[in-house]
């Protein structure tokens, strides 16, 4: 009589070479997709509603100053604050910011650049003044105020 044998050196190993591969796509689909915030708003903002729109062609020659009550009121008051990027400044340092601001573009575009206030709707209004006051010593006059869209529907 012959004895049938199994076979027992059969290969179990998965294919890895197509792993790089796919780790690469899938990073670089999320470098593409994910947005980056570029500034932690640290100030409440109820803004007041536009009824007319303008889009903006380039995003990347605007920067943003906010205007509002400090969310930490323990900590900076209850008196409206100026906020850049992350930090609070007062308004004499509004013109090294705008300056700042503009270092970091091109030559071309550095005439360009837009300043958008974000300015809570119970500030006051003596504020908005130094800051404009600021923008135009510091030769920034293209001012753009930023609203969310009040639209009525018949």
């Amino acid at each position: 009589m012959s004895k049938f044998r199994k076979k027992s050196n059969t290969k179990t190993e998965i294919p890895t070479s197509a792993l790089p591969d796919i780790i690469f796509m899938l990073l670089f689909f999320f470098m593409v997709t994910t947005v980056m915030r570029e500034s932690e708003i640290k100030v409440e903002q109820d803004l007041p509603k536009a009824t007319q729109l303008k889009k903006l062609e380039k995003k990347s020659l605007v920067s943003y100053i906010y205007v509002g009550k400090p969310r930490e009121t323990h900590r900076f008051g209850e008196e409206p604050r100026i906020q850049v990027n992350d930090v609070f400044i007062s308004t004499p340092e509004i013109v090294q910011y705008v300056e700042t601001e503009r270092s970091k573009l091109d030559e071309n575009d550095q005439n360009k650049l837009t300043m958008s206030l974000k300015v809570d709707d119970e500030a006051k209004m003596g504020l908005i003044t130094d800051v404009q006051e600021e923008l135009k010593t510091a030769n920034a006059l293209k001012v753009m105020y930023s609203t969310p869209q009040d639209i009525e529907r018949d």
